[in-house]
């Protein structure tokens, strides 16, 4: 089952958009304030997918920073090149990802290219499965 949005949905959860006021990710660690970890807002991260590699941000080192304060979310990441063409893409699938995580009703994504982005930043798991696919990393 999908919800408004396209985003699969427990049964027994009501659907995004249609009243309901379900979360995909509801049982998140949280900080004191409400707010999800670094860290959890960082896993929720890796379900955007660099749509010309097939890898997570996250594990591509495309983020920088996040934090959450005043019911917003703030991500501070870079492209594998700049002008990525797919830019808005990723833009919005950062938000559509951070804004179902509790307490967090906008996200602000900044793209900067400063430190740039080099295979470098990329994590080891990555690495190996874009070695398994070919790449020279």
């Amino acid at each position: 089952m999908t919800d408004m949005q396209g985003w699969p949905i427990e049964e027994d959860e009501a659907p995004r958009g249609g009243g309901g006021t379900a979360q995909a990710f509801a049982d998140i660690e949280t900080d004191e304030r409400g707010y999800p970890t670094e860290e959890a807002m960082r896993e929720a991260l890796k379900a955007v997918m660099d749509p010309e590699i097939g890898i997570d941000i996250v594990n591509l080192g495309l983020v920088y920073e996040v934090t959450a304060e005043d019911g917003k979310a703030f991500v501070r990441m870079t492209l594998t090149t700049m002008g990525c063409p797919l830019t808005e893409l990723i833009h919005q699938q950062v938000t559509l990802v951070l804004t179902r995580l509790p307490g967090i009703e906008e996200a602000d994504v900044e793209f900067v290219f400063s430190p740039p982005w080099s295979t470098e930043m990329i994590s080891e798991e990555a690495k190996e499965e874009l070695r398994a696919m070919g790449f020279n990393v």
